[in-house]
């Protein structure tokens, strides 16, 4: 992407990932919200379809909080937890910290540059598939392994 001003090239970059998950989302029919999150957690960029919970968008915020703060995927996370028990008090970080998948780290050229969540499909396993529907729209490395 030619950009004149770094920071343009991120918005611009955080909108076409989210409009990729908001598609992705939309035609299997789930409404749904998309956070994008700098490397700090920071919002970045926000969308909530039209008919999706309101509870989606704090979700969707968390869960790209979570993935770019702990720098993994938010589903890797909710398993490990539930198989090491001594790693439950990470869900006690802050409480901006939410253990559901949907939340992929976004990285790019090697290095976390932020994170992105879903929050609002019928399953974990969709938020992340919409989700990396936006990491793919940016050239972002894969998070979420292809369907077989």
């Amino acid at each position: 992407m030619n950009c004149r001003k770094r920071q343009s090239c991120r918005w611009s970059l955080a909108g076409k990932a989210i409009q990729a998950s908001l598609d992705a989302c939309n035609k299997d029919g789930y409404r749904v919200s998309v956070s994008v999150v700098d490397r700090a957690g920071v919002l970045r960029a926000m969308a909530r379809a039209d008919g999706a919970g309101p509870h989606t968008v704090d979700s969707s915020r968390k869960k790209a909080y979570t993935a770019a703060s702990l720098r993994r995927p938010t589903t890797e996370l909710a398993e490990l937890i539930n198989r090491v028990p001594t790693l439950q008090a990470l869900r006690e970080v802050n409480d901006q910290v939410l253990m559901l998948g949907g939340g992929l780290p976004i990285e790019i050229g090697g290095e976390i540059v932020g994170g992105i969540g879903v929050g609002g499909a019928p399953g974990a396993h969709l938020d992340d598939a919409c989700a990396q529907a936006g990491l793919d729209a940016i050239g972002a490395a894969p998070k979420v392994p292809a369907p077989k």
